[in-house]
């Protein structure tokens, strides 16, 4: 099985005065939610400008932003833009797979590595940043999100991430350890259930070999959650792996319910498990940067990275 790809390049911080173009690559944005999370933006001195169609509805398909193609045009115009520092997601939703293939990745190469920010069903980006563009990107609060607008938490600690990235270098969950022990590797990861459609696409990593692997998901009841996880054991995906840190399970059901399942099925990779560890979609989701490499204690409920998440 393969590993990982080499060493991702990490984009440059952000400073005071720069430009971010917020899209819609997934599903449709409330107005007042954006509204307030610009507002965010604006009192952290970045300069956010909204793509035209991030607004948009799709006219038969109710959960998307818009069309594919406006989806696509706007993600594309967004990053090749020079003036562009940084992209951020305003939520997450469905929608991404169905447009990551229009995007003209030899064109995104071109235009050089910038701060890309997203979750959810952005999970799909993020594989495809790492495995196309070999670039670092952050796993946190979308633009329009409720931590992004309401939690002290998560906005301190994104903002740290974007501005001065060496100050948050030790990630402190307060959770626990599901399987003890310490591991290094590769950050990567995100949304369960996208991680297992994800499988045999050409965006998709041949493994998670070598990393440690981040996950968490929303409103997914307990067997669909076991399907998930299954898949990506019988397709080997997950030989090789380093550690794994469990995110928030929100509307997931009872927790009680799914730690077993998390045991039974993440337990016999004999590789340390955290669990509790503060990102996805629970309130106050820390920001996670995937491509970084970095040490896992699952006992003590730290993450330390090797270097800063952005130069």
């Amino acid at each position: 099985m393969k590993s990982l790809p080499g060493e991702l390049t990490r984009p440059p911080r952000l400073a005071p005065g720069a430009r971010v173009a917020v899209v819609a690559p997934s599903g449709p944005v409330l107005e007042e939610r954006l509204q307030a999370g610009l507002d965010v933006l604006r009192g952290w001195d970045l300069d956010p400008v909204v793509a035209p169609h991030v607004l948009d509805r799709h006219g038969e398909f109710d959960y998307l932003a818009g069309t594919d193609a406006d989806r696509a045009a706007d993600f594309e115009r967004a990053w090749c833009d020079p003036a562009v520092d940084a992209v951020f997601c305003a939520r997450g939703g469905y929608g991404v797979q169905r447009m990551v293939e229009l995007l003209d990745w030899t064109a995104m190469r071109a235009a050089g590595p910038k701060v890309f920010l997203g979750f959810s069903d952005i999970t799909a980006l993020h594989e495809a940043f790492a495995t196309r563009l070999g670039l670092v990107t952050l796993h946190g609060p979308v633009a329009a999100g409720v931590d992004l607008i309401k939690n002290a938490r998560a906005q301190d600690h994104l903002k740290a991430t974007l501005f001065a990235p060496e100050t948050v270098r030790t990630i402190t969950s307060g959770g626990t350890a599901l399987v003890p022990g310490r591991a290094r590797g590769v950050l990567l990861g995100g949304c369960l259930s996208l991680l297992a459609t994800e499988l045999g696409t050409a965006h998709a990593r041949p493994s998670a070999a070598g990393g440690l692997l981040c996950l968490e998901d929303v409103g997914e009841p307990v067997y669909r959650l076991d399907r998930c996880l299954t898949q990506l054991l019988r397709a080997g995906w997950l030989d090789g792996v380093g550690g794994v840190l469990l995110g928030s399970w929100e509307k997931c059901g009872p927790y009680e319910r799914l730690r077993p399942l998390l045991a039974d099925r993440l337990g016999a990779l004999g590789v340390p498990v955290a669990e509790n560890f503060g990102f996805g979609h629970g309130d106050g989701a820390l920001t996670i940067p995937f491509g970084v490499r970095a040490e896992l204690d699952a006992e003590a409920g730290t993450l330390t990275l090797e270097e800063p998440a952005l130069r």
